[in-house]
């Protein structure tokens, strides 16, 4: 069972962390891009599936999608070790790691039936779409958090006319 996370989804040493490492922003980048990406490479297979065409195009954009997946992994658990201490698992965002690991499980099964050429370009993108959906909802958890610590953010700043000089920053 996971440890409960504290009150807000940052300690203030945690915050501080979070706000002082480079791999906050390289996150901040990599997760619409992945998005985007995402989003072109589901028009393609739906559109593949559809019709019966450009199925390479499609095949090789859910690769590119999974290469960016395993790059926002791997920086995310460097964050996570940087903010929380530990690489996986944190109690803060325990769920959404274990809904990653589902993510990453579909979409390396998904590189492995694609290297091997064993499968029809259609059960392919059939996989492809259930390892995209996992991904939708792992998205959409992290969005949740996304504005939990937005949230937390305001409520733990004060408001702007009762700062003093010392107490504002730049």
């Amino acid at each position: 069972m996971a440890a409960t996370a504290p009150p807000g989804l940052y300690t203030p040493a945690q915050r501080a962390r979070r706000d002082a490492t480079v791999w906050t922003p390289v996150q901040g980048v990599l997760a619409p891009l992945q998005f985007g990406v995402f989003l072109v490479s589901l028009g393609m297979v739906l559109y593949s599936l559809r019709t019966g065409q450009a199925l390479d195009w499609a095949l090789g954009s859910v690769v590119v999608k999974t290469l960016l997946l395993y790059l926002i992994m791997i920086t995310g658990c460097i964050w996570e070790k940087v903010v929380f201490g530990q690489y996986l698992f944190a109690p803060a965002f325990f769920w959404e790691d274990v809904m990653s690991m589902l993510v990453l499980a579909l979409h390396t099964a998904y590189l492995a039936v694609w290297s091997q050429g064993g499968w029809q370009p259609e059960e392919q993108l059939a996989l492809a779409l259930a390892a995209y959906a996992a991904y939708a909802l792992n998205a959409l958890q992290y969005l949740r958090k996304l504005r939990m610590a937005r949230m937390q953010g305001s409520a733990n700043t004060p408001p702007l006319a009762s700062m003093t000089t010392e107490g504002a920053t730049p």
